[in-house]
């Protein structure tokens, strides 16, 4: 059965950063998502990069799905006007469920937990957790010192080739959907492991 992309879990900061160039980029990812027709599923976020690609995909029309803690609602921190709003106990719980809703993972710019969050999933690939494909949209180059260190990883042994080679890197959305298509019918995580 030949699976597509429905829908694409995007991790992205909750601040908006130095660049204003980087906010109204995510605010076009997300309404390009929704003009393609995918649905937006992310962190549940008001503020920041994920306020943006969330506005970017409710203004095309599109399904944004937020999945966020109890306490960050309290916070609030969250969106109240989505077309779906699961609201959890614990960030392990959001990530799951995240997964669980999602066909395929898109990093944008973010901090500690941004990262966190498409390292997780990406280990997750790799150990045979989730065979979703997952990718960085390499937006301004902010991925690329952090890509590069990961080079050195596997330079120095401690991270598999392959590892890299089975992740998406693209600087616009329409490389990024292409390359997560690609993966989503190419290896997966048991063919990584050998």
């Amino acid at each position: 059965m030949s699976r597509t992309i429905r829908r694409v879990a995007v991790f992205c900061a909750s601040s908006p950063g130095v660049d204003p160039a980087l906010a109204r980029a995510s605010y076009d990812v997300g309404r390009a998502l929704a003009e393609r027709g995918i649905g937006l599923v992310y962190g549940g976020g008001g503020h920041g990069l994920m306020r943006e690609v969330s506005q970017g995909a409710l203004d095309a029309g599109g399904e944004v799905i937020g999945v966020i803690p109890h306490s960050m609602v309290a916070r609030e921190w969250g969106r109240d006007d989505l077309t779906e709003l699961h609201v959890v106990d614990t960030m392990h719980e959001r990530k799951a469920l995240m997964a669980e809703l999602a066909d395929a993972f898109l990093c944008l710019p973010g901090g500690l937990g941004t990262l966190e969050e498409i390292i997780e999933v990406w280990s997750w690939r790799y150990i045979g957790f989730n065979d979703d494909p997952v990718g960085f949209l390499n937006l301004g180059g902010t991925w690329t010192a952090f890509l590069d260190s990961l080079r050195g990883l596997a330079d120095a042994g401690f991270l598999r080739p392959e590892v890299l080679d089975d992740v998406v890197v693209a600087d616009d959305l329409d490389t990024a959907l292409a390359g997560l298509t690609a993966l989503l019918h190419g290896a997966s995580g048991d063919e990584l492991r050998g």
